[in-house]
């Protein structure tokens, strides 16, 4: 084992502006195990972490409180103490908490919900343009050895490893410049989510504990997620490799090490080497629309006996179990998804974001984009008009759970049978027409 740098010799790193997202360009709303919101949509925090202790304490002041700094101080003691009773050292506790800032205007951007929410095609607009696929096919030569050990060693190709970077941090150009410490304190100290931050902020104080980093450098989103992936705490725990051999898992300045670590988790998550996230697809005339609701599955060959093909008549991808999925309903693309798309979205449960994973992979190893057009024309439904959608399903019999103004697959499939009921294409995608049949 090599002999480990101290933190004081090592590169700079870079200090981005601060940031509402995970990139500035992209604003996006992924990181691996992001805390989850009130009414959770992503697996990821409860698959993707281990088993951290939580350590009771009294619920938060809150920042309503008349002196809300002196109430963020009072929580941090709080938490020392039970801290130490967890096995943190004083030295640890020193190192962390001795310059910590209460930052109010974290706890805004937590609890603000953006009211539009922005359809598929604009995002993928914005995460997959044409400079970022050059900058990213750059940054990828870069970094081939350390991709091509890490997809060699744990069966992820490269490209998907650059595909997660490149929506993560923009290619390491900015994965955040908040204190992780400072973050998960705030969001502790809020208390909308005490129990989750107290939990990544004991596995942050581990991580400075074990060596792998210092304070200083421990620099991430205003959520908590750190370094060129965005890993929670509790996450890089669980999945974070020495791939360098240096004594210490760095995801901030060790490409060998974020590649490897991105691997590991996916890999742990159930990705499976050799076959292919899926493809576009074009759908035959009179198909189904009612199975291409991304859960109903069959092989590629079973899926060519009725028609489908790729785009100019290609070949499907060749998967076992694959699923026809329409991000923009009927009227959008089509793509067959296999296991390893689901295994994305164990990285950030948005299809979204999912997607634009693999498309962007798939152009960073020289592959198309989409050739299918989308459908421009549709107007997104706000949050608000969402929940309208929700409770209007509900008041009709088609359960789509508690009204959030988030389309999740509950929502989707409340939507597919109202659509069936009612005689229209069920594919599952919510528009504002469908938003006014459902109202008197």
């Amino acid at each position: 084992m090599l002999q480990a740098t101290p933190f004081s010799s090592r590169p700079a790193l870079p200090r981005p502006l601060w940031t509402l997202g995970l990139g500035a360009v992209l604003l996006l709303s992924a990181c691996a195990s992001r805390p989850p919101e009130s009414a959770p949509t992503s697996t990821a925090p409860v698959t993707a972490t281990p088993a951290v202790p939580q350590v009771a304490a009294p619920p938060a002041p809150g920042t309503g409180a008349a002196n809300p700094e002196a109430g963020f101080a009072r929580w941090v003691e709080g938490f020392k103490a039970s801290a130490r009773r967890a096995g943190i050292s004083e030295a640890t506790l020193q190192a962390a908490f001795d310059e910590v800032q209460f930052l109010p205007q974290l706890i805004e951007l937590d609890r603000a919900q953006p009211e539009f929410n922005r359809p598929v095609w604009e995002y993928l607009d914005r995460a997959i343009t044409p400079q970022r696929v050059a900058n990213g096919q750059r940054k990828l030569q870069q970094v081939r050895a350390e991709a091509d050990a890490a997809a060699a060693r744990y069966g992820v190709p490269a490209p998907i490893l650059a595909g997660i970077w490149g929506m993560e941090s923009d290619f390491g150009r900015n994965y955040g410049s908040t204190p992780v410490i400072d973050a998960l304190a705030n969001l502790g100290y809020e208390g909308r989510r005490e129990a989750w931050a107290r939990g990544e902020l004991l596995a942050a104080l581990k991580i400075l504990q074990n060596g792998d980093i210092d304070r200083a450098h421990m620099i991430g989103s205003w959520a908590g997620a750190m370094g060129q992936t965005q890993f929670m705490p509790t996450v890089f725990l669980a999945h974070a490799v020495d791939a360098d051999g240096d004594g210490r898992r760095d995801i901030w300045a060790s490409m060998a090490d974020v590649m490897a670590s991105t691997a590991q988790f996916l890999a742990r998550s159930g990705w499976q080497p050799g076959q292919p996230w899926g493809g576009e697809v074009v759908l035959p005339p009179g198909f189904d629309l009612a199975r291409a609701d991304g859960e109903f599955k069959q092989s590629s060959e079973q899926w060519a006996a009725e028609g489908l093909r790729g785009p100019g008549g290609a070949a499907l991808p060749v998967l076992a179990q694959a699923a026809v999925f329409l991000p923009a309903g009927a009227h959008g693309p089509a793509f067959l998804i296999g296991p390893n798309f689901k295994v994305i979205l164990r990285y950030n449960n948005a299809t979204s974001y999912a997607l634009g994973v693999a498309l962007l992979a798939q152009q960073l190893d020289g592959g198309p984009a989409v050739q299918a057009a989308w459908p421009r024309d549709l107007q997104p439904l706000s949050r608000s008009q969402t929940r309208a959608l929700q409770t209007a399903l509900n008041q009709r019999g088609f359960d789509s759970g508690t009204p959030d103004g988030l389309m999740g697959p509950a929502t989707r499939e409340a939507v597919r049978r109202y659509q069936r009921s009612a005689g229209l294409v069920p594919d599952g995608y919510p528009t504002l027409e469908l938003l006014q049949s459902l109202q008197p």
